[in-house]
């Protein structure tokens, strides 16, 4: 491949997916982390090789993709088969005749910089390339009555991305009355040299319910619990108690905030809010904001774990430290967990609150006031659709 020669991407994703069950169609649907489409679009973003990337969408739910804002990124409105989505989506790319372009479903998530490594390597003397996995199991044809037996030596599973000149692709696919199985078919009747290269387990389409917790599960490792760290403080101030991780404990002074001032909680949606990567308690609640005076704290815990569910993420256990020389913690410790277990529908094994002092030195050791830190763990959550 010459320097001058640019890549491109299709990724098609026009189809509304009903098979795969749920309210939203299945590229939409969350996967490990992410939506299924976003898994194939991030693995095309970071490869240095790809120069333009084309997302063909239903037209119904062109919406639900507007925020996608990247100078690299054509987002192009499919057609009614995938064959008319395919061109719409080569199209927009616009190519030179001798470009190699990738042509993706959606539905299959597993892509990785390896595969497209390969493919390339292939393109360097195939017009076609795809990737293809062999097929161990038995194979038998059934007809009225009998089972026949089909030598699998020779078969192979095609899967995506399958890469073309995009001369030769955009050529292929003009007869606007054919709808082809897979692009790769619309170039074999021409005499094209197509080489197949190593698949991957990963790169199975989603079709049916049963297959996003199947892709899930093989998914696990390339989306590996999240991690987030939060510390918070809290000065005392008049008052005869303090509220830490959701329960009252009698104290001669109270702690000074602008909600409940509840410092363990406010440490752990931090925390949360950490492992997202999106900012911190202040960013989502401004203390400038009247509405939030005096508010309960689970209302911020229960908003970032929220957040994190509708990334895909659920908290999975969580580690909680109050620092202070009083008031004594460990008589409360088991209400404390059991508060903060039910407001993060976790399991009691799965939370952690402890105590300690700073042997009366600096501002918790001089009875100033708090400070809490904690650990979150998020693990991406199955689909549940």
């Amino acid at each position: 491949m010459t320097s001058l020669m640019k890549m491109g991407a299709v990724i098609v994703a026009g189809g509304l997916g009903s098979r795969a069950g749920g309210a939203l169609p299945k590229q939409e649907q969350m996967l490990a982390g992410k939506t299924v489409y976003q898994w194939s679009l991030q693995a095309f973003i970071e490869h240095p090789a790809i120069d333009s990337i084309a997302l063909v969408v239903p037209a119904t739910r062109i919406q639900s993709y507007q925020h996608i804002d990247a100078d690299n990124i054509r987002l192009v409105t499919g057609g009614s088969t995938r064959t008319a989505s395919v061109r719409a989506g080569l199209e927009a790319l616009a190519l030179g005749a001798n470009d190699i372009v990738m042509i993706h479903d959606a539905a299959r998530p597993g892509l990785n910089g390896e595969l497209i490594d390969r493919l390339i390597e292939a393109m360097q003397t195939a017009t076609a390339a795809a990737p293809a996995l062999l097929i161990t199991d038995a194979v038998k044809r059934q007809t009225d009555d009998k089972l026949e037996n089909v030598q699998r030596s020779d078969l192979r599973r095609i899967q995506t991305p399958q890469a073309f000149r995009y001369q030769d692709i955009l050529d292929a696919l003009q007869d606007q009355a054919l709808d082809f199985v897979d692009d790769l078919a619309a170039v074999e009747a021409k005499g094209h040299k197509i080489v197949l290269v190593e698949g991957r387990p990963e790169l199975d389409k989603i079709t049916y319910a049963g297959d996003l917790d199947r892709m899930t599960r093989l998914l696990d490792a390339a989306s590996p619990p999240r991690i987030g760290q939060g510390f918070d403080v809290h000065a005392f101030e008049p008052g005869d108690h303090v509220v830490l991780c959701g329960h009252k404990i009698e104290h001669h002074a109270s702690l000074k905030g602008h909600s409940d001032a509840d410092v363990g909680w406010h440490a752990l949606t931090d925390a949360i809010l950490g492992a997202l990567a999106a900012g911190d308690i202040g960013d989502h609640f401004p203390p400038s904001d009247p509405q939030w005076q005096d508010v309960e704290s689970g209302v911020f815990l229960s908003h970032a774990i929220k957040l994190a569910e509708k990334r895909g993420y659920g908290l999975a256990s969580c580690d909680i430290t109050l620092i202070c020389e009083a008031p004594k913690v460990k008589p409360h410790r088991e209400a404390m967990r059991l508060r903060t277990a039910e407001i993060c529908d976790l399991p009691i094994e799965s939370v952690s609150i402890k105590a300690t002092t700073t042997e009366q030195l600096g501002f918790t050791g001089r009875g100033e006031g708090i400070a809490a830190q904690a650990i979150a763990v998020l693990s991406a959550q199955e689909n549940t659709a």
